[in-house]
């Protein structure tokens, strides 16, 4: 009787995954299943390897990662190389169940979303478009190549890295990880750049001054230079992008309205000499 042949995915699969994913994942994006259309399509080759030789077994894992599926696409590739280990396994005999393996996918697709979205939305992207905007303001065209280009290079690699990662490491190891603490200071460390970063560009790019004079006895006081910039240099910029936060996080306004609130505020402030 012979034994049972293993089934071995190479690294041209995982890689060849992973570029289906990064290309495809928001391809067919829908309000019913989310991103799970486009990680069928990148898991396509790696079923159709693990279980072509069995219609029945094939056809159970499409299906089973039809179901609802959403996570930031880069940092959540971890949790594909993941599934692509497991799949790889229980094509082997081990005994991973469909709930294993969804469970994987639906406990670790939000938080590994709020890690990409806070490092990149909150940190990398704030930096990368600081030093874009700097070289355009100063009249250099390579501002958005450089900004293009800084942000392919460094989304790609970590994205790599990560899908590799979550592939050899599997889902013991990926829960250690997550159980370590590591997480938790990473998000914690970006999102204290990302304050600073934000901070910076307030200061560099928000301009915002008041003309008012205070007429005394002897003389005019400028309320702008004598009052304002010596309590605090950029007090006014720094609390139009603190009234601009309020409205968007805590009064949960939208853009447009937050947009035409700074426009009325503006043309009052100019139309009595404010501002």
């Amino acid at each position: 009787m012979s034994e049972k042949q293993v089934k071995t995915l190479t690294k041209k699969d995982v890689v060849g995954s992973f570029w289906r994913w990064t290309f495809f994942s928001h391809a067919n994006y829908n309000y019913e299943r989310l991103a799970a259309t486009g990680f069928v399509h990148a898991m396509a080759p790696i079923i159709e390897k693990l279980y072509g030789d069995d219609p029945e077994e094939y056809k159970a894992a499409l299906e089973r990662h039809m179901e609802f599926y959403n996570t930031e696409p880069h940092f959540g590739g971890v949790i594909n190389g993941m599934v692509i280990a497991m799949e790889e396994q229980r094509a082997n005999g081990a005994e991973i169940s469909d709930e294993a393996i969804n469970g994987i996918k639906t406990g670790l697709m939000g938080p590994f979303a709020g890690i990409g979205d806070t490092l990149w939305q909150g940190t990398l992207t704030p930096i990368l478009l600081s030093i874009g905007i700097s070289l355009s303001a100063g009249g250099s065209l390579f501002g958005p190549f450089v900004y293009s280009v800084l942000m392919m290079g460094i989304m790609l690699s970590i994205a790599f890295y990560v899908w590799m990662q979550g592939y050899k490491l599997g889902r013991e190891g990926i829960q250690k990880i997550m159980a370590s603490g590591l997480i938790k200071k990473v998000i914690t460390g970006a999102s204290a750049i990302g304050a600073m970063v934000m901070g910076a560009l307030t200061a560099q790019f928000v301009a915002l001054s008041t003309p008012v004079m205070i007429h005394l006895s002897d003389g005019e006081l400028a309320v702008q230079t004598a009052i304002l910039d010596k309590l605090f240099h950029g007090l006014l910029p720094l609390a139009l992008t603190l009234m601009t936060l309020y409205l968007l996080k805590k009064k949960k306004m939208k853009s447009m309205q937050v947009m035409v609130i700074l426009i009325v505020i503006g043309l009052v402030g100019g139309l009595f000499g404010i501002f």
